[in-house]
């Protein structure tokens, strides 16, 4: 397909047939990039404690793959709306099947904080491209019904990734590294399914430009100001002059991101678009949503068997809960959308949810009800599930078709950015507190402290001396709480963004009509 295709005004969508087998392959590759995280996550602590790795590494190896997640996923946005999709989905499952190997090869931290950093540039094509081929087959109304499906998916694979993590960990002859190996059949099914059922038009723009400046910088800017939050309070004081140098090379290089992206001819984060009412709005809320994501899965995790003692197949059956409520709340509110054509509503209700849930979490400790938190779990799940493909919808319905990749890629790195932060800041506090009460544990109990282990620096609990191990088994489950109550409050933030969202209609078809196009130009600002 060399040839330019031309793009009618209103493009048709794909007959239901044809969708559903492509939808296929598309939901096993999103599936494949959801088992990945969720796999890992109950793995955590038996992979760090394996490798005599820290809470700070612990944090390093969820965030190194958030981070080039999040700084690829508007170039690969920006490419799907430049070149054959299709093309662009099978590179991405190559990408992510070799970086899964090298992952589960991984000899020490350093290799695996490195490896799962590239690992995050499949992450973030699989992500991202996902949601942009659906868009090109589905118009917005519909999409509320798919992405009820694609709700499912994600809840399955989140339910089923730290199950089959934990299974995988505590079966003595696999180990943790097939928490890794697992994802390769799956992509390799996913590969094959999409070369037979998916099939895209080629859409050719002689004027091919990508923002690699503006892609470099964003995530050098973001990088900088993450390990500041990694090192503050702990190796620095937060006035001294490493604070400064960071906080200020940080904010420097965004700013020169930011003039970069209103200077290029294709930015990589289409000021344009994000800068009108609705797409902002949608990326503010989408910021709490990111959290939620993150922050449950990787800290819940940790919890419950650092904090309360249990395996990791045993830490995999609790954290169900969240994962029930967003297979419920997607899949049901994905359909209302669709025959509604209204998203403000479920977005609304679904960030209050999430916002009770947080403050539940908040108040948890090592000797919390287990009925409690199943409580507390079930409602961020049906929260997460109401508004994130949602908010989706929301900047989808307000852009034309050609720009419905870069589109999906700003909210998308905008969602991903607040987990990557998230994950950074909510692992600094809890490292700081963990390390603050470990200290005064061992000091009432008249330990003297020994080594970094003793310290609470080492995640390896099995090696330290069983008075120890209580206090530090202690430490992490009454420090939890502490860091959901900083989600609570991001998610306040959500809230009030969602309520100042205009109320409008999905449309019927999959490209924005000419009157639709000049009313969207006339309102960008």
């Amino acid at each position: 397909m060399s040839s330019q295709t031309a793009v009618p005004s209103v493009a048709e969508p794909m007959p239901h047939r044809q969708v559903l087998k492509a939808l296929s392959g598309l939901l096993l590759v999103l599936f494949v990039a959801m088992l990945s995280g969720t796999v890992v996550s109950v793995a955590l602590p038996q992979i760090i404690g394996a490798l005599n790795g820290s809470q700070s590494q612990y944090t390093w190896v969820v965030t190194a793959s958030l981070l080039t997640a999040t700084a690829s996923t508007p170039i690969w946005g920006k490419l799907a709306d430049l070149f054959n999709k299709k093309l662009l989905l099978q590179i991405s499952i190559v990408i992510f099947m070799v970086t899964s190997l090298a992952c589960g090869f991984a000899q020490n931290t350093g290799q695996l904080i490195a490896f799962r950093a590239f690992q995050g540039l499949g992450m973030g094509a699989l992500q991202i491209l996902v949601q942009v081929v659906i868009a090109a087959m589905i118009p917005p109304k519909e999409r509320g019904r798919y992405n009820g499906y694609l709700g499912a998916i994600m809840a399955v694979a989140t339910v089923g990734g730290p199950l089959l993590g934990g299974l995988i960990t505590d079966t003595s002859w696999l180990g943790w590294r097939w928490c890794f190996f697992i994802a390769v059949p799956f992509t390799a099914v996913a590969f094959v399914l999409l070369a037979r059922t998916l099939h895209l038009p080629t859409v050719r723009r002689p004027d091919v430009s990508i923002d690699y400046w503006g892609a470099t910088l964003i995530a050098a800017g973001v990088s900088v100001l993450l390990i500041w939050v990694t090192f503050v309070d702990n190796e620095f004081a937060w006035l001294s002059w490493q604070t400064a140098a960071m906080v200020g090379g940080g904010v420097l290089l965004l700013a020169v991101a930011t003039w970069i992206e209103t200077k290029v001819k294709e930015p990589v984060v289409p000021l344009h678009v994000i800068a009108r009412r609705t797409p902002a709005l949608a990326i503010l809320a989408s910021l709490s949503v990111g959290m939620a994501m993150f922050g449950g899965a990787v800290f819940l995790g940790q919890y419950f068997q650092i904090g309360r003692g249990y395996g990791p197949t045993a830490a995999g059956l609790l954290t169900i809960p969240m994962m029930v409520g967003v297979l419920v709340s997607s899949t049901v509110s994905g359909r209302m959308v669709s025959r509604s054509g209204r998203t403000k509503p479920y977005i609304i209700v679904g960030l209050i949810v999430l916002l009770a849930g947080f403050a539940g979490l908040s108040t948890i400790d090592h000797e919390t009800s287990l009925v409690l938190i199943s409580v507390y779990m079930l409602a961020v799940g049906v929260g997460v599930g109401m508004s994130m493909q949602n908010l989706v919808l929301v900047i989808q319905n307000t852009v034309p078709l050609r720009e419905v990749g870069v589109a999906s890629g700003a909210i998308t790195f905008f969602r991903s950015l607040g987990g990557t932060i998230g994950v950074s800041v909510l692992g600094a506090v809890l490292a700081n507190r963990v390390a603050t009460s470990i200290a005064e544990g061992l000091a009432k109990a008249g330990i003297p402290v020994q080594g970094n282990a003793a310290a609470g620096g080492s995640l390896n609990i099995a090696a330290l001396p069983e008075p120890i191990k209580e206090i530090v088994r202690a430490a992490y489950g009454d420090a939890t709480g502490h860091i959901f109550l900083i989600s609570a409050a991001i998610a306040v933030v959500g809230i009030i963004a969602a309520a100042f969202l205009k109320p409008a209609r999905l449309r019927d078809t999959l490209d924005l009509t000419e009157q639709a196009a000049r009313q969207e130009t006339a309102t960008k600002a």
